[in-house]
């Protein structure tokens, strides 16, 4: 995969949340910011999400979750993104995400949780210094 042009990501909104404000509102300041972001809508599978992400050369997929599923949803992406050899497509995720939650999350691979004190200057921030860190 090459490592030029802007950084790629995928958000989306796994599952049945239908609350999608917060994953609008960080794929338009990662727009902003200068990257490429593709925006799968709502009440997408972690295939879907996976295909997408594999398709679009994606550097890394945001996931926005409020409805509590995040352990399952989070888990069954890294899952498919290691069984299609697709696992340097860095995960990160963002909403409604208890504390005790983040720990497990990060130990299967997801790379950052954003809860919802986090601003977008943060997660812009974090994507530019995580995602890609060979790009300069």
């Amino acid at each position: 995969m090459g490592v030029s042009g802007p950084i790629r990501v995928v958000v989306a909104k796994p599952g049945l949340d239908g609350h999608d404000r917060g994953a609008k509102v960080i794929a338009r300041a990662l727009r902003d910011a200068g990257m490429e972001v593709i925006y799968t809508g709502l009440h997408q599978t972690p295939e879907q999400i996976v295909d997408t992400a594999i398709q679009e050369d994606a550097d890394a997929i945001g996931l926005s979750i409020l409805s509590g599923a995040h352990n399952t949803l989070f888990a069954k992406v890294i899952e498919l993104l290691k069984e299609r050899d697709a696992e340097d497509i860095k995960v990160f995720g963002g909403g409604i995400i208890p504390e005790d939650d983040i720990a497990p999350l990060k130990e299967l691979g997801v790379a950052a949780i954003f809860t919802p004190g986090a601003t977008t200057t943060e997660v812009v921030a974090w994507v530019r210094d995580h995602v890609r860190e060979l790009a300069a």
